[in-house]
C-alpha cells in the first residue's frame, strides 16, 4: 500500500473518526483506525464494537492494500507535519506505516487487517432522507434532557419514532432523565412511516451531532430495530441500537 494524500483532508477526516475510539479499550486492534486504499480514493474506518464510522476521501494511490495504524497518534503526528502532501506506505512485512511530508519521516506499528472487527451486514429495511438542518435541530432540542445513569440504561438516548397528531403524520423525539422530558416534533419524512420506535445511544448522538455542522443539505437515514445508519457527503455513521423499552412519555 501507498498513496500521497492532501494533508488538511487527511487530518479533518482522522478527526472524525479517531473521536469514536474507545480510549481505555483492553483489546489493541479497537484503538486502530482500518485505512484502505484503492481506485484513487482512502477509506478510514474505526469502531468500538458499539458503532463505527466510515469516511472516504480522494488519494492519489500508487500501490492499492489496506492496514490498521493506531488512530490517535496518527491523529496526532498528521496534525503537526507541515502543511502539504503526505506519503503513506505500507511496510513490504506489514508490520509498519511510514509516513513522509517535507523533511518528517514516522514509522506506525500496525496490526492485521484481518483483526479488525467488522460490523455485520444486517438489512436496514427502513429508509429516509431529512434535511442536515432538521436532524441538527432534532438533536439539538433533546440531547441535553438525556439520562447518564448507568442503571435506567433506556434512557441513554434520544427516542424517534413515527406518530401523528390531529392527523398530521409526525417524526418525533423524546429524551428524559426521569426529573425533565424534552420533545420536538417535525413531519414525517417520506418512506418513514413503517419505522420502528428505536432508542438512538447517547455517544452516537454526541458524535452524529459533531458530525452535522460540516454536513451536506440532505442526510440519509436507514435503520431497523436494532441498527441506525446516518450517511451524507463521504461519511457513513452506523450504530447499534439500545435494546430496551422506552417508557411512556405521554
Amino acid at each position: 500500500m501507498k498513496f500521497t494524500i492532501d494533508r488538511a483532508a487527511l487530518l479533518r477526516a482522522l478527526g472524525h473518526v479517531q473521536s469514536v475510539v474507545e480510549r481505555r479499550s483492553t483489546i489493541p486492534i479497537l484503538s486502530n483506525v482500518l485505512l484502505k486504499a484503492e481506485n484513487g480514493s482512502l477509506s478510514l474506518a474505526t469502531t468500538d464494537m458499539d458503532l463505527e464510522i466510515t469516511e472516504s476521501l480522494a488519494a492519489d494511490v500508487t500501490k492499492t492494500g489496506a492496514t490498521t495504524a493506531p488512530a490517535v497518534t496518527l491523529h496526532d503526528i498528521v496534525r503537526k507535519l507541515p502543511d502539504n502532501k503526505v506519503q503513506i506506505e505500507l511496510d513490504p512485512s506489514g508490520s509498519f506505516i511510514t509516513i513522509r511530508a517535507g523533511r518528517s519521516d514516522f514509522r506506525l506499528s500496525c496490526l492485521p487487517v484481518s483483526d479488525f472487527p467488522q460490523f455485520g451486514g444486517t438489512a436496514l429495511p427502513t429508509a429516509f432522507s431529512i434535511p442536515a438542518a432538521d436532524l441538527r435541530a432534532l438533536v439539538d432540542r433533546t440531547k441535553f434532557a438525556m439520562s447518564t445513569e448507568e442503571t435506567r440504561y433506556y434512557l441513554n438516548g434520544i427516542y424517534i419514532h413515527a406518530t401523528e397528531a390531529d392527523g398530521v403524520p409526525l417524526l418525533r423525539a423524546v429524551a428524559t432523565d426521569g426529573h425533565r422530558l424534552a420533545r420536538f416534533q417535525m413531519p414525517l419524512p417520506e418512506g418513514a412511516q413503517e419505522m420502528p420506535g428505536v432508542i438512538m445511544p447517547r455517544k452516537m448522538v454526541l458524535e452524529l451531532r459533531k458530525l452535522l455542522d460540516e454536513a451536506a443539505d440532505t442526510i440519509r437515514v436507514s435503520l431497523s430495530e436494532n441498527k441506525i445508519t446516518f450517511a451524507f457527503d463521504h461519511i457513513i455513521l452506523t450504530s447499534k441500537l439500545i435494546d430496551g423499552t422506552f417508557p411512556d412519555y405521554q
